[in-house]
């Protein structure tokens, strides 16, 4: 219980302190940036907009990673697909999501949400750059306490002479501390990323 209240506490002392400064910073860089005449400067603004959009971006997922309030498969889904959505927004992917038989009220572990969140972000983050797909599709089911989450793509697969990177095996590390799989399936017709964890 004293760690779940500390939890909250560090959650809403984020918000407050490191939500409003971000914000006034975001704030003061559109100042200046109707201000400045210089190219170059209104360069150097613009990044300074896009570092403290990515901060502000980094901050939510943390004050969710942080609210026990947020430890059941309902929440993590609902979050994942508000995650890809946002992510995908600027690219020319489009998203789309399913969910079979999910029961949202089931109890998942912080640990455990937060890792399989990581798995998303970088299996998303892959199809962004490497797959040259159009189609990012976020299945999730339930078959009673197991949990699958999967993220497939129409893109270029992986070919069979490429290494394996630091985040495909960061994943499988992951799952592996969750006791759960990562299963890789390349085809011609793209790649698919399948997470499973008993629930």
């Amino acid at each position: 219980r004293k760690v779940q209240e500390e939890r909250e506490r560090i959650s809403h002392d984020m918000h407050d302190d490191l939500g409003a400064g971000i914000s006034a910073l975001k704030l003061q860089a559109e100042f200046l940036k109707q201000k400045a005449e210089d190219g170059d400067l209104q360069s150097d603004i613009d990044e300074l907009l896009k570092t403290s959009e990515e901060m502000n971006i980094s901050m939510r997922e943390m004050l969710w990673s942080l609210n026990s309030g947020n430890d059941t498969l309902g929440s993590f889904i609902d979050y994942a697909i508000l995650y890809t959505g946002n992510f995908l927004k600027k690219t020319k992917i489009v998203l789309h999501s399913e969910c079979n038989d999910i029961i949202a009220e089931t109890p998942v572990s912080t640990e455990m949400r937060r890792n399989l969140f990581l798995c998303l972000k970088e299996a998303v983050n892959n199809v962004y750059k490497h797959s040259h797909a159009d189609v990012l599709k976020l299945s999730f089911s339930q078959e009673k306490n197991c949990f699958s989450m999967k993220i497939s793509d129409n893109g270029t697969g992986i070919p069979d002479d490429q290494p394996k990177g630091n985040g495909l095996r960061n994943m499988k590390r992951r799952m592996n501390e969750l006791s759960g799989e990562c299963n890789i399936l390349s085809e011609n017709l793209g790649t698919c990323l399948v997470f499973k964890i008993s629930v």
